[in-house]
């Protein structure tokens, strides 16, 4: 029976995975989380009980921590989720998202292979005990942006253009390293823009979908027309799942969702699937850094490994905007305090 350490466990991709592997795994999943504003145990709360289920409060900067995990339950998986992934907040506190998101994770590398070498001793050793992998979970911001044509590939080079996606950037280089120098079997996945249950409001869709619902302005960076590729959670966390399982060591996959969209069609979509007036849009000084256009060539995943998107985006965001509208105590939790703060500094004065 696998252990698998699943970080960032609380938060929008790490929730749905937990409940996803639950619901498809007879494993152990060991839940780590620091609960900053984007973990939130409520999303949880229906496998809390599960005996194959096990939550911690952990940073995963923490060595003595993630140490006594490894030591205690036996981890043989990683599937590393935690991230502060906000641009905006990245452009507020670039240092957070380094610390996080590079340090952690060459944290879990050096905890993980000390655990998992054959022969921890020998520096040079690049022999692993058999069924081990760690599998850091990237975005495709780290590409950059694209023009009007062409796809991301998993060959493309990488050119981040905020704290953010560098940060990410970064933690994908040391990933890449501890299996050039030291052999660890790992593998990278980027994926496109997720939307789902559970995802904070800060980001597009809730955001969008909350406002809009309470008759609040929608708040739009420029003119709107970035375009993303827009990848429902659960064929992301099927995605993970198929190359944790399948995948080749060493290798990189991109997951795509195969729908592109500007962000103003979406804010449009949701106006008119809520019954509201496109006089709610207000266009808002654009961010810095912010890339014009993502897209993702997910070729080789579906190739090789037989994975594809089930969603398309109109059932995707039609159950996606009835979760919201079924769930506005989740909502409304979220909603108040520090992030009410947060949501004020950033679009009331633009």
């Amino acid at each position: 029976m696998k252990n698998v350490l699943v970080t960032g466990g609380a938060g929008f991709i790490g929730s749905n995975f937990v409940h996803h592997m639950l619901k498809n795994h007879d494993y152990n999943i060991i839940n780590i989380d620091s609960l900053t504003y984007a973990g939130n145990l409520d999303n949880l709360k229906d496998v809390e009980n599960d005996s194959r289920y096990t939550f911690l409060k952990v940073d995963i900067r923490d060595r003595e921590a993630i140490t006594e995990i490894f030591e205690k339950y036996d981890i043989d998986t990683v599937v590393n989720f935690a991230a502060e992934s906000h641009v905006d907040r990245s452009i507020t506190d670039p240092e957070i998202f380094l610390t996080t998101n590079v340090i952690g994770t060459q944290t879990l590398l050096d905890v993980a292979k000390k655990f998992w070498k054959v022969n921890p001793d020998d520096k040079y050793s690049t022999e692993y005990k058999e069924g081990v992998k760690y599998l850091q979970v990237s975005t495709d911001e780290v590409y950059g942006a694209l023009g009007k044509t062409g796809m991301f590939m998993e060959t493309t080079p990488l050119s981040p253009n905020s704290p953010y996606s560098a940060s990410k950037a970064s933690a994908d280089m040391v990933v890449r390293a501890y299996h050039e120098t030291f052999g660890m079997p790992v593998n990278i996945t980027r994926c496109s823009n997720n939307y789902g249950p559970y995802q904070f409001p800060e980001k597009l869709i809730p955001l969008m979908i909350n406002n809009c619902k309470s008759g609040k302005q929608l708040p739009v960076y420029g003119d709107g027309m970035q375009i993303r590729d827009w990848l429902h959670v659960s064929d992301h966390c099927n995605a993970i799942d198929t190359v944790l399982h399948k995948g080749v060591i060493g290798e990189i996959y991109n997951i795509g969702g195969n729908n592109e969209k500007a962000n103003i069609e979406i804010v449009k979509l949701i106006i008119k699937t809520l019954g509201k007036d496109e006089s709610l849009i207000k266009y808002v000084k654009d961010r810095p850094g912010h890339d014009r256009r993502y897209a993702i060539d997910n070729t080789k995943i579906t190739t090789q490994l037989g994975w594809a998107p089930k969603y398309t985006f109109e059932q995707g965001i039609a159950e996606t905007i009835q979760w919201y509208l079924e769930n506005e105590e989740w909502m409304d939790k979220i909603t108040s305090g520090d992030y009410m703060k947060y949501y004020d500094n950033m679009y009331k004065k633009a």
